[in-house]
């Protein structure tokens, strides 16, 4: 499937009523270009005000967690997501403030949240692929079926949102040692080292890095060349919720709406989106710059540049929610501000 670019003659017509405000030429500088890439992505100047912004996190155990690469339990993913659903997480308190809708959902916690009530386990529960994915660097995180109903998973999920009226959607995720399939990710898509893409995630120290680099090493050599296929890198290093992620992203592009990409998780799931269906990209902004270095390496490739750089690690979409009032900012500018032409000069009638 061919991905559509947002509108080139929209995002023409958006930079020429940005040039024609009533503010010095470049003034805006970056909320200029956020401003009329949205333009560009909703087919329409002055864009529409951003009412409806809608995040959706993705919940996942990984195997690699318990060989040493994160500074917390496996159990500790569980205990967040109800921390989400109690809505008591930080994202969510990013999210009440800035007025963006929160859903969380279990793609592969390995657990099954029998003391929830049925409703509420039904709706969080009802994409769930498997409990846990692989350790990597032992075995696939996913087989071939996994793979295919997780992405599968994550598209349906974008359809519901943008059903349900989203004009700009978040992934958000939580998983204890996620960031190893992720950086693993991203050094198979750009055919790094594990000694580049490696970060230290919730905070390792030293040794826990070494270990998280060699499990990483060793996941890519494992996988060897399937790592030139995108689908086959998410089933090899990935996991269910990565995997759902980028189906959420793709079907995003599919279908013409904005996504504003938080961390590394999303940011390695952009990019293998991208590598699937070339083109997504450009319906992607780049929400803030995490402290792991492969999503800096993947936002390059992207050819993205984040809105906020705040030292922020917290994962869950919260660097994107906090860069939501920056890009509704942007979109008022563009629409308010006066034109240069509308201006009256002092021997204007009146």
């Amino acid at each position: 499937m061919t991905i559509q670019t947002p509108d080139a003659d929209v995002r023409a017509q958006a930079a020429d009523r940005l040039a024609a405000l009533a503010t010095p030429p470049g003034a805006l500088g970056r909320l200029g270009d956020i401003a009329v890439w949205v333009a560009a992505c909703q087919g329409e100047v002055p864009p529409r005000p951003l009412d409806n912004v809608r995040l959706v996190i993705f919940a996942g155990d990984h195997g690699v967690a318990q060989h040493g690469v994160s500074a917390f339990p496996s159990a500790i993913t569980g205990a967040m997501v109800r921390t989400f659903l109690g809505g008591r997480a930080g994202v969510s308190a990013l999210a009440k403030a800035h007025g963006v809708q929160v859903r969380v959902l279990d793609l592969g916690v390995d657990e099954e949240f029998a003391d929830l009530d049925p409703k509420t386990r039904e709706a969080l529960t009802s994409h769930k692929v498997r409990r846990g994915s692989g350790a990597i660097h032992l075995e696939d995180a996913l087989t071939a079926a996994e793979t295919s109903a997780a992405l599968e998973a994550g598209a349906a999920v974008a359809r519901e949102e943008i059903a349900s009226g989203a004009q700009l959607l978040i992934s958000g995720d939580m998983g204890i040692g996620n960031t190893t399939p992720a950086a693993a990710m991203v050094a198979a898509g750009l055919g790094l080292p594990a000694s580049e893409v490696t970060g230290r995630g919730t905070g390792i120290g030293d040794d826990a890095l070494r270990t998280k680099t060699n499990v990483i090493t060793a996941a890519l050599a494992r996988a060897g060349d399937r790592t030139d296929d995108p689908i086959q890198t998410l089933a090899a290093l990935g996991s269910a919720d990565l995997a759902a992620t980028t189906g959420y992203l793709l079907e995003a592009a599919r279908s013409g709406t904005p996504v504003l990409l938080d961390g590394l998780m999303s940011v390695a799931c952009a990019l293998t989106a991208d590598r699937i269906e070339p083109g997504a990209a450009s319906w992607y902004a780049a929400g803030h710059r995490s402290t792991e270095p492969a999503q800096s390496m993947a936002l390059e490739k992207l050819g993205l540049s984040p809105l906020l750089d705040l030292d922020l690690r917290l994962g869950e979409g919260s660097g994107a929610v906090a860069a939501v009032p920056v890009v509704r900012s942007a979109v008022a500018l563009l629409r308010d501000v006066a034109l240069l032409s509308e201006l009256g000069g002092p021997g204007d009638p009146a």
